[in-house]
């Protein structure tokens, strides 16, 4: 692995958390899945594409790509070895020979210089310890006519349906676990212009992008995957049992209003960007 300029992030995500994400990638697949379509319909990969896919994960996008860039090549970057380790896996049981995962910091990888046509992510752009420095690094990657495609998280409200869903476990999320420290960095339209426009990008857009979010297959089975989440975990750490107990039947009263046929629908908000080189 190459230089690491965010020490912080690469000790979180190959620790616990990290370990968690590429032991159950499902689930939180699941719950953003319905941003796919909008993400790569952005990015308009073409079948000789060359992609680079930043903070890939366990990769379930970079493969997306690979499908989409068939007679090209993809390649997944992220700072994670066991969601890698996942990543290389879950492609090698697709068939996918157009695909390489490596593991580093995309602010300060050396990645070829025009080596890319397109440079998207979905979510991992948000955890840089230099926002600008790395998207100039990526910006070099694209070719001349290169284009960006990222999404991020919206700001959440406490009117959101997802903090009306889980209320009764807000007062006991205080601080953010290690690895989710930095996802509000890139929370405001003017930051992420900013940013981008330091970075040398043109074409900047930045649009509201609204799509349900599945969080399990029943209220039972929500309740179970969003008290594994880190930041759950990483804040009810010194809670006791009974009180873990009453917030989980609490939670759980809440999710069925959320139940569909489709599983526990919660309405959720991101920001689809897209930039030209």
């Amino acid at each position: 692995m190459h230089a690491i300029a965010n020490l912080q992030q690469a000790e979180a995500w190959n620790g616990w958390e990290g370990a968690h994400w590429a032991e159950h990638p499902e689930p939180y697949n699941a719950m953003i899945s319905e941003f796919n379509a909008p993400l790569f319909a952005a990015a308009s990969i073409a079948a000789q594409g060359r992609v680079l896919d930043v903070g890939c994960g366990a990769g379930e996008t970079t493969r997306l790509a690979a499908h989409q860039a068939h007679d090209g090549n993809v390649a997944g970057i992220d700072l994670s070895a066991p969601m890698l380790e996942r990543a290389r896996r879950d492609a090698a049981a697709e068939g996918l020979i157009n695909i390489t995962f490596e593991q580093g910091d995309a602010q300060v990888h050396p990645f070829p210089e025009r080596g890319f046509d397109v440079v998207i992510s979905r979510g991992g752009v948000m955890f840089f310890a230099d926002h600008v420095a790395a998207f100039t690094n990526l910006r070099r990657a694209l070719v001349p006519t290169g284009r960006l495609a990222f999404i991020g998280p919206q700001p959440g409200g406490p009117d959101s349906a997802y903090a009306r869903a889980t209320a009764a476990l807000t007062p006991f999320l205080r601080e953010a676990s290690p690895a989710a420290r930095g996802m509000h960095s890139l929370l405001e339209p003017a930051r992420i212009q900013q940013v981008l426009d330091a970075a040398g990008f043109s074409d900047i857009d930045v649009a509201p992008l609204s799509a349900p979010m599945v969080f399990g297959a029943n209220a039972h089975d929500a309740v179970d995957f969003i008290f594994a989440m880190s930041p759950t975990r990483y804040n009810l750490r010194d809670v006791d049992q009974a009180t873990i107990t009453r917030i989980r039947a609490d939670v759980t009263d809440t999710l069925t209003e959320f139940e569909t046929s489709d599983g526990v629908s919660i309405p959720g908000s991101v920001w689809l960007v897209t930039a030209s080189r």
